[in-house]
């Protein structure tokens, strides 16, 4: 832990100091007050959106009450309306302002925890095992944000219980910071493609290898699966092994391809192109598309003769304005690829049909396709 930063606070006329964690980078908050039981949500609302983070000392069910009276009032409405964006992309922006802003003043409520991840409060719950799961170990004290504890409870709940995935008759267990695929759409239309001829596939971007698994039940006798984040290759790895087919697929830690070729490549890229606020969301927000660019620019020289490309991309930053069709398909001919075919599905998750979400009207018009592409 080392190589941690040091977050500093004055207790009982004490100069302090513990090692500072956080999940999205976050530097340590420079102004830190001691709070407990007696403080009230105005208050610890007031000093979290001046920049005062609050070092918990109280109950820890009281301080998840806390957070729950503090994030009721980030989320109330202004009693002044804010004018409409003037279009999906500006609402989009102020969408991520607005995200960005609750992060910030709820990640102000901070916890301390005792080496092997103890949290030495009243009435806490032991959250030893979900946090190796995400940090690893814990030979020192540390400090971190409850609203972060929170979402590595969260995560442990899903990696123990898994998502059903209908496709494979089977689950895929996430792990802590691996995109969890409960998008299910885009696994029905790689489960439904025409397979091209040939036994070798490269899964680009494997995750949590669900769509490595995928190939293999549908009968391809090789697959090679790439990642950056060893997390995801671990992920993979899992849940390889239980659903049996790891002898089938290779995992490879690589920058999108591996050598030689194959006769499908498959890629589901970040759909977004915009900058992710942390390291959780690289699976959704690709800077600059940097993942696609790449994906494609370097697909024909990975293709063997006949061999097709599976592109797995959502329109939804065309109907945010963030990406129009035209520059996709320019990315495709300055590729020197060609479109074989595309299968399309509408999403199937809550908010597509949700009229108080503040993209609905971008939402409402997506569609996820898998593009089948060929060199030309």
């Amino acid at each position: 832990m080392s190589e941690l930063p040091l977050i500093h606070w004055n207790e009982e006329g004490d100069a302090r100091h513990a090692r500072w964690r956080s999940e999205a980078g976050l530097p340590p908050p420079p102004k830190v007050q001691v709070a407990d039981d007696t403080m009230n949500a105005d208050l610890a609302y007031r000093l979290a959106c001046e920049g005062t983070a609050l070092l918990w000392r109280g109950d820890y069910q009281n301080a998840r009450q806390l957070l729950q009276a503090m994030a009721r009032r980030v989320d109330r409405k202004p009693k002044k309306p804010r004018p409409r964006p003037s279009d999906a992309k500006e609402a989009f922006h102020q969408h991520r302002q607005a995200q960005a802003r609750r992060a910030r003043i709820l990640g102000m409520l901070l916890l301390p925890f005792d080496a092997g991840h103890h949290l030495p409060l009243r009435r806490a719950p032991d959250v030893a095992d979900a946090c190796e799961e995400a940090y690893g170990p814990a030979p020192e004290p540390y400090v971190a944000s409850l609203r972060e504890l929170l979402g590595l409870i969260g995560a442990h709940e899903w990696r123990k219980k898994g998502v059903e995935i209908p496709a494979l008759g089977a689950r895929i267990h996430p792990h802590y910071g691996v995109f969890s695929p409960v998008r299910g759409e885009y696994i029905d239309l790689v489960a439904t493609a025409p397979l091209p001829a040939g036994v070798v596939a490269f899964d680009i971007g494997t995750g949590t290898g669900v769509l490595a698994a995928l190939l293999a039940k549908r009968g391809v006798q090789r697959v090679v699966a790439t990642d950056q984040d060893d997390r995801a290759l671990h992920c993979a790895r899992d849940n390889l092994t239980r659903l049996g087919c790891a002898h089938r697929v290779e995992l490879l830690n690589a920058d999108l391809f591996p050598q030689g070729q194959a006769s499908l490549i498959v890629c589901n890229p970040p759909w977004l192109p915009a900058r992710p606020s942390s390291p959780v969301e690289a699976a959704v927000y690709d800077p600059d598309s940097r993942m696609l660019r790449g994906f494609l620019a370097g697909l024909a020289s990975h293709l063997s003769a006949g061999g097709e490309g599976w592109l797995i991309l959502s329109d939804f930053a065309e109907h945010l304005g963030l990406r129009t069709r035209a520059e996709l398909n320019a990315l495709f001919d300055a590729a020197g690829l060609k479109v074989l075919g595309r299968l399309d599905a509408r999403p199937r998750h809550p908010k597509a049909s949700d009229p108080d979400d503040p993209l609905h009207a971008a939402r409402s018009k997506e569609v996820t396709s898998l593009w089948r592409l060929a060199v030309r």
